[in-house]
C-alpha cells in the first residue's frame, strides 16, 4: 500500500498521478483538514502533525510515504527518513525545470510561505538558479479556493492577479506551481495569463519516483480516503478534483 498525506485536499493532485502511473496498486491518502493550512503554521507543529500521520499510515502497512506537501516535506522528511526504514518520498519546487525552460532568465515561485522559508528552497535556487531572477509569492488564497472547491470564477481570477502581477511585470515566463493544492488551480491560470507562460508541477515527476520504489504485488487496488476534517465536505470536494477516484471518506482522529 501507498500512503499519501497532505494538510487537505492538495495531495489528492498528487494521489491522481500516482494511480495513473500505479494503477494497481492500492492508496491511503489522509488529508489533514482540521489543521490545513500548514502553510502558515509554525515549524514544530507542522513536524508533529506529519509524524502523527506517518505513524498511522505506517502501522496500516504502507510501503512507502508521500508527503504530498510541500511545507512538511521541508519540515520533517529528513527526520522521518531517520526514524524509519520505509521510503519517503516528497514535494519540492521544480526549480531546475524551470531554470531549463526560461527564455527571459526570471522564474515565479508560487508557494506557501513554509515552503519559502525553507532552507532547501534556497539550496535549490542557489543551485539551479543563481543567474536567474527568482521571484517568490506566497499564495494562501489558491489553498482556501481548493480546500472550497472553487476552481474558476471571480475569486479564482481576482487571486490570480493578485498574486501574478508584479511577476509577470518583471518578465517573468515561468511559473512553478509550488504547492500541491494548485495544480487544481492550473487550468484557471492558463486561461488567465498569456499563452507563452509555461507551468511547472512536480506531481508528475513524484509520481515516477514512487513507481521506482520496491513495492509489492497488491491482492486488491483499494483507495481509501480520510480526513481529521469532516467527512461529508471532504467527500463533497474529492467528486469535483478527482472524479475518477472518487470514494466515500472516513473521519481519522489524529492523536
Amino acid at each position: 500500500m501507498i500512503g499519501i498525506l497532505d494538510s487537505g485536499v492538495g495531495g489528492l493532485s498528487v494521489m491522481r498521478e500516482i494511480h495513473a502511473q500505479l494503477p494497481n496498486q492500492s492508496l491511503t491518502y489522509i488529508g489533514d483538514t482540521a489543521w490545513c493550512p500548514y502553510g502558515n503554521k509554525n515549524f514544530s507543529d507542522i513536524r508533529d502533525r506529519t509524524f502523527a500521520l506517518s505513524d498511522f499510515l505506517i502501522n496500516q502497512g504502507a510501503e512507502v510515504i508521500v508527503i504530498a506537501c510541500n511545507s512538511a516535506t521541508i519540515v520533517a522528511i529528513e527526520e522521518l527518513r531517520s526514524r524509519h526504514c520505509i521510503p519517503f518520498v516528497g514535494m519540492e519546487p521544480g526549480v531546475k525545470p524551470a531554470s531549463d525552460l526560461t527564455q527571459t532568465g526570471t522564474i515565479g515561485v508560487l508557494a506557501t510561505e513554509a515552503s519559502l522559508a525553507g532552507e532547501k528552497f534556497h539550496s535549490l535556487v542557489a543551485a539551479h538558479a543563481q543567474d536567474l531572477r527568482v521571484i517568490t509569492q506566497p499564495c494562501p488564497k489558491f489553498v482556501e479556493l481548493v480546500e472550497r472547491g472553487i476552481l474558476e470564477g471571480a475569486e479564482v481570477d481576482q487571486a490570480i492577479d493578485e498574486y501574478t502581477s508584479e511577476i509577470l511585470a518583471a518578465n517573468a515566463d515561468v511559473f512553478i506551481l509550488g504547492c500541491s493544492h494548485y495544480p487544481f488551480l492550473r487550468p484557471a491560470l492558463e486561461a488567465r495569463l498569456p499563452d507563452h507562460i509555461q507551468f511547472i508541477d512536480t506531481g508528475n515527476a513524484i509520481a515516477r519516483r514512487v513507481s521506482q520504489q520496491s513495492l509489492t504485488s497488491p491482492n486488491q487496488n483499494e483507495v481509501n480516503v480520510m480526513t481529521t476534517g469532516d467527512p461529508k465536505e471532504f467527500s463533497r470536494l474529492c467528486e469535483i478534483l478527482i472524479p475518477e477516484l472518487s470514494s466515500s471518506c472516513q473521519h481519522f482522529l489524529a492523536p
